[in-house]
């Protein structure tokens, strides 16, 4: 489930309408209060986006890995008068998801502007858990089966040079 509620209650609420297994939030949440969701959700796992911005971004990752299951890094900027929240199709500074892959012990996954074209960088750059993608696989608004072919040779091509 992706939730962009900040409060915990509003999570709690909008999880008992889908009964998933995991939620992504999207944005930073109220106070930081994890416990309460952990409380009321006790067999979801958290996975908090953290929007890489600068050297903060590093900070708050770390400090916010102590609470949740996953992190995922993303190129949004929730600090805008109108909220990016992610789904921008833009890289960030991969220089800093290394940092925070370094500096936490939990699963990262990475998203932000990941195409056919950067995957193998972004791979040898954070060495994340996974990667998260969206716009670069659409075409129109829909899943482009092309695209995502493209991606996964993309992949598969960096693993076949790394892993033989």
């Amino acid at each position: 489930m992706l939730s962009s509620e900040t409060k915990p209650q509003e999570i709690s609420s909008h999880y008992r309408r889908v009964n998933t297994n995991t939620i992504q939030i999207v944005d930073e949440l109220e106070k930081r209060d994890y416990e309460t969701i952990r409380n009321q959700l006790p067999n979801v796992k958290l996975v908090q986006v953290i929007h890489v911005i600068n050297d903060n971004s590093v900070k708050e990752a770390h400090e916010i890995s102590k609470y949740v299951d996953a992190i995922l890094l993303d190129s949004g900027n929730p600090t805008l008068s109108v909220k990016e929240l992610g789904v921008t199709g833009r890289t960030h500074n991969w220089q800093l998801s290394k940092e925070i892959r370094n500096s936490i012990s939990i699963p990262l996954f990475l998203a932000g502007g990941l195409n056919k074209n950067n995957v193998r960088q972004a791979i040898e750059t954070v060495q994340p858990f996974g990667l998260d993608l969206c716009s670069s696989v659409r075409t129109n608004g829909k899943l482009d089966p092309q695209k995502l072919k493209e991606f996964f040779e993309a992949i598969e091509e960096h693993a076949a040079l790394n892993y033989p």
